[in-house]
């Protein structure tokens, strides 16, 4: 699956941010951060850009993680 998953669990864990809170502040269910987080379910353009608008509102050094993680390494990175 997907690279966002592994890179959101690993954000959350650092920040010490919650699935629960994460999910809360995005008006959704707990399960399906955790679907994203165990790569059960793939993560949609909109879903991460959503992520991303949730972990501002709880700490904007996340969101920043997360972008950088996610967006600006794979755009760096050589294939």
């Amino acid at each position: 699956m997907g690279k966002a998953g592994q890179v959101l669990k690993q954000v959350l864990e650092t920040h010490n941010i919650t699935q629960y809170k994460l999910a809360k502040v995005m008006g959704i269910q707990r399960n399906n951060v955790s679907r994203w987080v165990r790569e059960e379910r793939e993560l949609t353009a909109e879903n991460v850009l959503n992520i991303v608008r949730a972990l501002k509102q709880i700490d904007p050094v996340a969101a920043q993680s997360f972008v950088d993680a996610y967006l600006v390494d794979e755009l760096q990175s050589k294939d």
